[in-house]
Parts: structure tokens; sequence; C-alpha cells
């Protein structure tokens, strides 16, 4: 045993030695960063411009030019807010379009509730809840960026356009016990903030909101002005009457002054990374809604109306941009990445093709009971027209599930689609088959959920007969442009000839939410050939020719526009490697340091080569994939890319056996 005296000496080194290693500085931990995603909703690459666009044009140039960039396909709203929010593919999310058949009478979950529906249009706070408290809590399965960042000790909130605003924080969206919405205390902040059917403002954020002068109900988008005016930029017109001549200007500029003088000075005043993600209603919607072409396809989406929305959308971006600029200590420590959810293009009803063709399907040559809308020139497709079709080629009765049956015995009143009193679906989704008697509308031979560029057909009984007997009549159809369908009912390529496989698109993952049994893309074409401004896309739609629309498969809407700019990205560097909207959450949350879990394999992935000191990506050739010649020879043929094991698509079409392998 040593003595006392023995230890000394030992006692005296340690001492030393640590009065040595107190004295050494402290190493800081890294300040994490912040982040600012704009999306500006609809946006075309090639809308960017120095004149209309300063602002989206500064990030481009200054930062990071994401040229070779793409949205996931089918290319709508909710669906890329999905990819944006988890940086999974559909397949995953389950968000497979914007209107979709949940397999089930979605509804509040309340024994009282009168109101419900079987093809949910998810723009729209209480559907997302609908859905949430269907598909365990959170129907996307994956967790998202926002979520994520929340839960690391991130401020956070979503600014911006009902139902991809929310979908930001997807997993605190949800019926209380008392039957109201609640967020949890997250900031989603949207069209309805303040309204009913709205997710409620946490109270800190409503108190502040009136200190700065600001009203707690978001302004709608009238712009002060009647239902029925042209300034109102919610108008559409109809079939001899222009849309809206105004951009989104009020209500935009509402959720611009709340984020830059409530929500970001809150956010810089505390000692707390944040991550605000501000989503621009414009240019889609006036995009949508212009009243510059009725009944033309010139000017189309390229008229003075939707340059006044590409202005607004630029001046958001421009007003958060400011607020970085005067206070300098964030936006040395701010990325700002700006994207759009998809592409756009001008509506055609009639033509197929850029040489004036125009369709000669049964449902454009229809006269229809108009005692309830205007007549349309002759010729023109009418919303509902696929399951129109369909209906007459498979012999089978029209269903409108947006309107209850109050005779015979089928739930929902039968459309009529012969005869001088045809009618079509009022929203253009339908059921098809002998009677549908069940409120969930799995007695419905075929469904039809409509959306625009494409179209989503379920097939409830899983007949892969009748599947097959569909694709061949779809390949027919003069407007159709590609056909994908889920892979269980075709074992081998030649089991659905003219039909690629819904997982070379990223559509077969490991979502709860039922999938198309197909995928329907409609005909689209370039005016100008070459130039992809000038796009035309068949559009299952209530809107007119003319106006616009999205979720095709033409390269003029899966060319969307992303850049970015800030401390972790390169200055002045133009990535040509395919990039797109899959691959936002893993790349800033690489940069954040935040953890993001994943459920399903389908992930996009972190844009290295945009990165300050990271080298450049290699830019892949196009590939191809084509499928079996299907009725009259024709074929689906694919065009994507590939990196880092992530597919990016490009463009598809149907073509006939001896045509060229190319879509444009």
């Amino acid at each position: 045993m040593l003595s006392l005296r023995d230890h000394r000496p030992r006692a005296a080194l340690l001492i030393s030695a640590c009065a040595s290693l107190c004295a050494l500085p402290v190493l800081a931990q890294p300040k994490r960063h912040n982040v600012i995603i704009f999306v500006a909703d609809g946006l075309r690459r090639g809308s960017v411009n120095v004149q209309d666009t300063p602002a989206l044009m500064k990030v481009r140039t200054a930062g990071v030019d994401f040229e070779n960039s793409h949205s996931v396909y089918p290319t709508f709203t909710t669906a890329n807010a999905s990819a944006i929010a988890t940086g999974h593919g559909l397949g995953d999310t389950g968000d497979y379009s914007n209107t979709l058949y949940p397999g089930v009478w979605l509804s509040k979950p309340d024994i009282a509730a009168t109101s419900g529906t079987i093809v949910p249009f998810l723009e729209n706070d209480e559907l997302l809840a609908d859905m949430n408290s269907t598909f365990h809590g959170n129907y996307l399965g994956e967790r998202t960026l926002l979520s994520s960042a929340h839960n690391a000790g991130f401020n956070v909130a979503s600014i911006g356009k009902i139902g991809p605003t929310a979908i930001q924080q997807m997993d605190r969206v949800a019926w209380d016990q008392a039957g109201m919405l609640t967020s949890g205390g997250a900031i989603i902040i949207d069209d309805s903030t303040g309204h009913s059917g709205g997710v409620p403002l946490p109270p800190q954020t409503a108190d502040a909101m009136d200190q700065a002068g600001l009203p707690r109900e978001a302004p709608l988008r009238t712009n002060g002005f009647s239902e029925t005016s042209r300034w109102n930029n919610g108008f559409s017109g109809d079939a001899q009457t222009p849309g809206t001549r105004d951009a989104n200007r009020v209500q935009e500029q509402w959720f611009t002054d709340l984020t830059t003088k409530v929500l970001l000075p809150a956010f810089a005043a505390e000692n707390k990374p944040f991550a605000v993600l501000f989503w621009s209603r414009d240019p889609d919607g006036t995009q949508h809604n212009e009243g510059d072409s009725l009944q033309n396809l010139k000017p189309g989406i390229n008229g003075p109306t939707v340059r006044w929305g590409l202005q607004n959308a630029d001046h958001c971006l421009q007003q958060l941009l400011d607020w970085l600029d005067a206070h300098p200590a964030v936006k040395a420590n701010t990325d700002v990445f700006v994207t759009s959810d998809h592409g756009f293009a001008t509506i055609s009803r009639r033509e197929i093709a850029a040489n004036g063709t125009q369709t000669a399907e049964v449902s454009a040559v229809m006269t229809y009971d108009n005692a309830k809308e205007k007549p349309e020139p002759q010729g023109t497709l009418p919303s509902g027209f696929l399951a129109i079709d369909l209906a007459a080629r498979e012999h089978m009765r029209l269903f409108d599930p947006a309107v209850r049956a109050t005779t015979g015995p089928s739930v929902y009143a039968e459309i009529p689609i012969g005869g001088g009193t045809a009618q079509h679906p009022s929203t253009g989704s339908a059921l098809l088959g002998d009677a549908v008697k069940r409120i969930d509308g799995s007695d419905a031979k075929l469904i039809v959920a409509a959306n625009g560029g494409s179209d989503m057909i379920y097939v409830p009984s899983g007949d892969r007969a009748l599947v097959r007997q569909t694709i061949e009549a779809l390949a027919r159809l003069d407007y159709v442009a590609a056909i994908f369908v889920d892979d269980k009912f075709c074992s081998a390529p030649a089991d659905c000839p003219a039909a690629l496989p819904m997982s070379a698109i990223g559509l077969v993952g490991n979502s709860a939410v039922p999938r198309p049994a197909i995928v329907v893309a409609f005909r689209h074409f370039d005016q100008i050939a070459g130039d992809v401004q000038s796009g035309a896309q068949v559009a299952d739609t209530t809107l007119q020719e003319g106006q616009g629309n999205h979720g095709g498969f033409g390269r003029d809407q899966t060319w969307n526009n992303m850049a970015a700019m800030g401390p972790d990205f390169k200055a002045g560097f133009v990535d040509h490697a395919p990039a797109g909207n899959i691959d936002i959450a893993p790349t800033l949350a690489h940069i954040l340091g935040i953890e993001l879990p994943s459920a399903g394999t389908l992930k996009g992935r972190v844009l290295d080569e945009a990165l300050s000191g990271e080298a450049a990506a290699s830019t892949p050739a196009q590939k191809t994939m084509r499928s079996q010649p299907g009725p009259g020879g024709v074929s689906t043929l694919l065009e994507y890319q590939q990196l880092g094991g992530v597919t990016y698509l490009d463009d598809a079409c149907l073509i006939a056996k001896d045509a060229t392998a190319k879509c444009r």
C-alpha cells in the first residue's frame, strides 16, 4: 500500500495537467444553418427572366442553377409537395395525384359526420386530416423535413397555398378529441387560416400578428372583387366568359408580410436555427384561370395576365431576400432553396397534335344537355371525357361520385351518356359498372379519378382480365399519350402490351394508400417545334381551352425551376446533372445536420455536386424504355435519366411500331 506522501507527486501532476488542459481555448460548436425554401407553384423554367422575375434570376445566377431539373410524375401539386416534404417518391408517399381513390368513404372520424367523398381533392386541410385518420396518423408514411427539423430543435413554419403547405408538416395535422383540426402547435398558415376548416394558429403567432397589424384571417383570392369579376384571381370564367385578368396579389402579400414581419423576426430573435417553407400560389393559380386566351391555344399561358402572376411570385421572393439583406448576420447563415412543383401547359380540349388534328372520340362528338352550363364549341372534350369514352367502349353504365342518387339501386346518380340528354361527370371523376350499391365504391368495375393532364384508374376487384381489357381500350383512344400499369397485374411485359410498369416511374413502393391500377397520360405537343414554353396539353378538367393545366408527362411539365444560394452552396455554378424535387429534403437534411428517417426505399439523393467544395457530377445520357406493342402496334415510350440510384423522368408518349423512339 502506498503512503499519503507517495501520492503527493502524482496529485500535483494531475492538478498541473488539469490546469494546462483547462487553459486551452474551448472550441465552439459550429452554428447550425437556417433554410428558406421558396416554392413558386407551376413555374416553368423558361418563364424565369430578368424582366419579369429578377429575384428568381438572382438566385439562379448568384448560386446554383439546376438546369436539368425534374418534377416527379404525375406532375401534380400535392404529389410533388409530398416529394419535396419527404424526399421520397410517390410509391412511398401514396400521394399519387391531387385527386385519388383512398379505397374508403373518406370522412371525418366522427359517427355524426354527414359528408365525405371517395375521390378527395387533397388541396384541403380537412381532407388531409381525414387521410391521416384513415392511414395510421400520417398518410404519407414518411417523416417530413420540417417535422424532423422541429424534432431537432429548429423553429419551423410552412406558409402559403392550401394543401401543399400543410403537407410539409403532415404528421402534425389531425382531428382532436373535440372534433376540431389541430396541428399540435405547428405553424401552418394557408388560405384557410382563420376560416372554417383551417388549421388553428398557435396563440403566440396570432398575438404577434395582432401586434404587426396583420389580420388573423387569410384573404381569399378575390383581390376584394366580386365572385364574377375578372379582377378576382379565383374567377375561372366559363365556356363563353374569359377568366381572371389579375394575379393573386392580396392573398400573396398577406402571406409575405406575415413571413417577413412576424415569423422571421421572431425566429431571428431566438438562439435557434430555423426552417421556413413559403409556397407561392402564383403563377399556378393565375395560369389556371387566365382570361387572355378563351377557346384559343394562343397566347395560352404566355399572355399578359400570366406575366403578372410571374411578377407577383417574384415580388414575394424579393421581399424575403430583402429581409435577409436587412439582417446580414442571419443572411450569412441562411441557405435559400427555390423550386417549383411542376411545369405547365396550355389546355387543349380539341386538338391532339401541333398540326391542328382534332380528337374524334365519342365524348367529343356527343351533344350534351347544356341546361346547367354554357355550350362548348363543337368537338370539345367534356370534363370526364376519359370516363365517358371508357363507359362507351366497355358498355358500362356511368355514375357521378359527387352526386347521390334519389332513385334506383345505386348510391350515386347515374350519368346519361346517350341521346339528347347526355351529361358528363360534374367533377370529371366517375364510377363505371352495372350498379354501385356501396358508398365506398368498391363494387364499381372501374373508378376514374380525373386530374388534368393525367387520370388515375382504379379496379377495386383486382380483376386482371378487366385491367388488360382497359389497357387495350386506352391504347385505341386518340388523346392518350402513355399508359402505366401496376406491376402486380402483369407478370411479364407481354402480359400488358402498350403499357409500361408503374415501378418504372416510381409509383410502386411502401405506401399503404391504394395505388391506381392504371395511370393514363394525355397527349401533349409543342405548338412551336422544340419550344416547351409553347407546350399544349389535353386535360381532363373543368377549365377551358386556352387556360392552363399540368399533370401530364411532357417535358413542359416535368421541367420545373430549381436554384439555390447561401453559405452551403456554390456560387455561380450551373449544375448539368439531373436533379429533382425528390432531392431537396435529403440535401437540406444533410446540410442542416438533421436525421431524416425512412420507411420506404424510393429516396432522392444529396445534391453533393452543388455544395461548396464538392466536385461536379457527371451528366448521364438519356435512356429510354419501350413497352411491348399493343393494339395497332403502339407502345408507351419512356425517356429518363439516372444518377446516384435516382431515376429522373423526362417525357413519355405513345409511338407507332415503326416510329423513331423519341417523344419530341
